[in-house]
């Protein structure tokens, strides 16, 4: 057993699976989470760098699935908590079934926040711990075709900036937000969008290297790190466009069936 513990949360695949192979290589025994079995065969790659590694399947998107990932612990201390699960769901909101709409809101969101709660609460007792929130530039930008996944991500990037100031006097406690544009995942092809521009684009980030920005970030305790230039100047020009104009740009790399279109 190591002297480091760290969660990380979506790790099945994508930017998740990439962090929590980095905090293997850098010996942290891991409790790796996913809504998918694919996280046991995840897992055993993990252990190939001579760590422990607890995998689990849970809904994070239900506090009962949040509650299943604290009992998994077991009381270990939590040094290093990357919140990483995420849902994304594409195409117009009057068209979206409540239900998926709402899957999206509890897994980025509430699953999310009573994660932290729980967890931040031990490290600011004890003035120690490290957590790596993956937010979005999508939390930048009105997403038309995409409103409710960029909605949830403007809360996060903002609950993060809020939550970092309340507990500023715990020196010892940092809380970084990675910030991705789109990254070649399967999230697109799960939140339906695979007709879209954004979701054929074929210059979609790598998650080895999102993942290597965000875990460089979080070990110098940095309060943001936007992943890719590309990506640095879109968030730039976010914060002076306005909203109209965003939401239009969005609107054609996320509308159904611009996938054609270039």
């Amino acid at each position: 057993m190591a002297d480091k513990f760290a969660i990380v949360t979506g790790a099945s695949t994508g930017i998740g699976f990439e962090l929590a192979s980095i905090a293997a290589e850098n010996g942290y025994d891991l409790l790796v989470v996913a809504d998918e079995p694919l996280i046991d065969a995840a897992a055993r790659d993990f252990k190939l760098h001579g760590v422990e590694v607890t995998s689990l399947e849970a809904d994070l998107s239900t506090l009962d699935g949040v509650d299943k990932l604290l009992a998994a612990t077991g009381g270990r201390r939590i040094d290093l908590l990357c919140a990483n699960a995420g849902r994304g769901l594409g195409r117009g909101f009057l068209d979206q079934d409540v239900a998926d709409w709402r899957r999206v809101v509890d897994t980025n969101i509430t699953g999310t926040l009573y994660l932290l709660q729980h967890v931040l609460k031990d490290m600011v007792a004890r003035d120690e711990g490290k957590v790596l929130i993956t937010g979005s530039i999508a939390g930048f930008i009105p997403g038309a075709f995409q409103a409710v996944y960029n909605g949830t991500k403007a809360f996060v990037d903002s609950f993060a900036d809020a939550i970092r100031n309340e507990i500023k006097d715990a020196k010892g406690v940092t809380v970084t937000t990675l910030m991705p544009g789109p990254v070649e995942t399967e999230f697109f092809d799960r939140a339906g969008m695979l007709d879209t521009s954004v979701g054929a684009s074929e210059s979609k980030s790598d998650p080895a290297d999102v993942a290597r920005d965000g875990w460089d970030a979080l070990m110098k305790g940095d309060a943001h790190i936007v992943s890719g230039w590309k990506n640095k100047i879109q968030a730039a020009v976010a914060h002076v466009t306005p909203a109209s104009v965003l939401a239009e740009q969005h609107r054609k790399m996320a509308e159904p069936g611009t996938a054609d279109k270039g």
